[in-house]
């Protein structure tokens, strides 16, 4: 299947994992040398209607990806949700 990073740009990524919308692909990170892609990248969500600055960005390793479907992307990576519960408990 061939595929456009602008076809890739808005597609909602869902964690297999848990189920979890984790948002909309905002931009890709590529390799110049290599020419491949190794990471999508989902934008924080903003606060405040972005007067307080936005969340921390999503980083997803191109080897976490398993589906690419018309309208969605299937991840299966840890959820920031998951990671941030668990950063507090052992905090």
């Amino acid at each position: 299947m061939l595929c456009r990073i602008d076809d890739l740009r808005n597609k909602q990524v869902v964690c297999v994992k848990d189920g979890c919308v984790l948002g909309f692909i905002s931009d890709v990170e590529m390799d110049t040398e290599s020419g491949n892609l190794t990471s999508i990248i989902i934008f924080g969500r903003r606060r405040f209607f972005g007067l307080l600055g936005r969340e921390d960005d999503i980083i997803i390793q191109w080897d976490d990806i398993k589906v690419i479907g018309t309208e969605t992307v299937l991840v299966n990576t840890e959820s920031p949700l998951f990671l941030r519960e668990k950063a507090k408990k052992y905090s």
